[in-house]
């Protein structure tokens, strides 16, 4: 039975290593998924895997759905969430290419669906989100990494955007200033839905690129597709090292 579902963000859109089984179109309370849910065996495990933008990777930021994402993954038996999202270094030591092991979420979104607690309730409900990550798949993620003998930033606060524009360098300071280590545009809604549904989840990010100012110059696509091929071949070393784990 599968017990552990893997989300693959920008630059993951597929696992090489995973021995694919089938695919599953399920349809949801809340929609339509960003695509169908693949079933598949790594490292000896059940995998549910699914690509947050769509295998194609067509959808963007604001406009994934993530309750349908979420609800699917539970639909299908998981019960642990692992997303690994590409994300801009605000903090000196995240350089392009590394990994961190997010801990702390600043939601700066807007617009999106960041609950399933609101329609037909019998009462208002509150979920505790003081620690947005799980700890118990958080603390097993970390030892994964120091089994891959990787370098990981263990730690660290991300900053949620709505995107799809990359941030300006003035909003980039005031992130700083807010405690933000990392800026991505899709750890939110994500985490709290995984929360609202019970679910153990926690997240690996690749350094795409220094944030808006941090350096001096533009942000390219083409440093950012060269530092995500590095940084995943690590994310997939560290995902291997995971299923030995659970």
């Amino acid at each position: 039975m599968t017990t552990i579902a893997i989300i693959g963000g920008t630059g993951l859109t597929n696992l090489e290593t995973l021995d694919i089984l089938r695919k599953e179109v399920l349809h949801t309370p809340f929609g339509e998924a960003s695509g169908p849910v693949t079933h598949g065996r790594l490292a000896g495990k059940d995998v549910a895997f699914i690509a947050r933008h769509g295998y194609g990777h067509t959808i963007p930021p604001h406009k994934v759905n993530y309750r349908a994402n979420l609800w699917a993954l539970k639909s299908v038996g998981a019960t642990k969430v692992l997303a690994v999202a590409a994300v801009g270094a605000i903090n000196r030591e995240l350089t392009p290419g590394s990994l961190a092991l997010p801990d702390q979420i600043i939601d700066y979104t807007y617009g999106r669906k960041q609950t399933y607690f609101e329609e037909d309730l019998d009462h208002v409900t509150h979920i505790d989100f003081t620690y947005p990550y799980s700890l118990d798949l958080r603390t097993t993620l970390v030892q994964a990494a120091k089994n891959s003998q990787i370098s990981f930033y263990d730690g660290g606060t991300y900053g949620a955007t709505q995107g799809p524009r990359l941030e300006t360098a003035a909003e980039i300071q005031r992130m700083k200033k807010d405690g933000c280590d990392m800026v991505g545009m899709t750890g939110m809604p994500e985490a709290v839905l995984a929360r609202e549904l019970g679910l153990s989840y926690a997240a690996i990010t690749v350094m795409a690129n220094w944030a808006a100012g941090i350096e001096a110059g533009e942000i390219t696509m083409e440093d950012i597709q060269a530092n995500l091929s590095a940084g995943m071949g690590d994310v997939k070393k560290v995902i291997q090292q995971l299923m030995l784990l659970i």
